[in-house]
């Protein structure tokens, strides 16, 4: 389920239709905001299933006129550090001048009958930041078939701070439009910032 749009009360009422622990979610993303304007809002639930449990996770994205702000809420089973189950919340602040990418691929069923304005099956919205770097090494080569000289490693660093998946399927039509609504809106917003620079 996702949920967009563009007020504070909108963001409130989006987290509580969402019945994800709505308070506890609710007062973590309003003391990340603020007193700031709300530009834009995405609310996406998502259900996974882990051997014999099931685990819900709430993310909440927030774009105000400065800022783009995350929120992630998962919820964990009694443990050895806890005879009950609990939550955690996190969030986290960024400027939008920090964000180095927004990445927005689309899965598009039977792509030779594409129109435009066509809904894709499946997105997945990936933003960066700099905080979480992937490093992906190998080891590195002349081309030389019998050379066994060490010629170190080379290898590739992406950016993947947040990796957000909306289906079709699973999430409905609606949370695929409201994704690629909060995207365009984030996209918009990284280039405003980068051309007042």
């Amino acid at each position: 389920m996702a949920k967009t749009g563009t007020t504070t009360q909108g963001l409130r009422a989006a987290i509580e239709r969402s019945g994800y622990y709505p308070t506890l979610v609710a007062e973590a993303v309003q003391a990340a905001v603020g007193g700031e304007p709300v530009v834009s809002y995405l609310v996406h639930q998502e259900t996974t299933f882990d051997a014999n449990e099931v685990r819900r996770h709430v993310t909440v994205l927030v774009l105000t006129g400065t800022r783009f702000i995350v929120s992630h809420t998962d919820e964990q089973a009694a443990d050895a550090t806890s005879p009950s189950p609990y939550a955690t919340t996190s969030t986290e602040s960024v400027k939008l001048g920090r964000i180095s990418s927004v990445v927005l691929s689309r899965v598009v069923a039977n792509p030779e009958s594409y129109t435009p304005g066509q809904l894709p099956r499946e997105v997945v919205l990936t933003i960066g930041w700099g905080a979480v770097a992937r490093l992906d090494l190998e080891p590195a080569s002349c081309g030389d078939p019998n050379c066994e000289a060490d010629h170190g490693y080379t290898g590739s660093s992406t950016a993947d701070d947040l990796s957000l998946r909306v289906s079709e399927a699973g999430d409905g039509p609606d949370s695929v439009r409201e994704t690629l609504t909060f995207a365009q809106a984030l996209s918009e917003a990284t280039a405003a910032t980068t051309s007042s620079r």
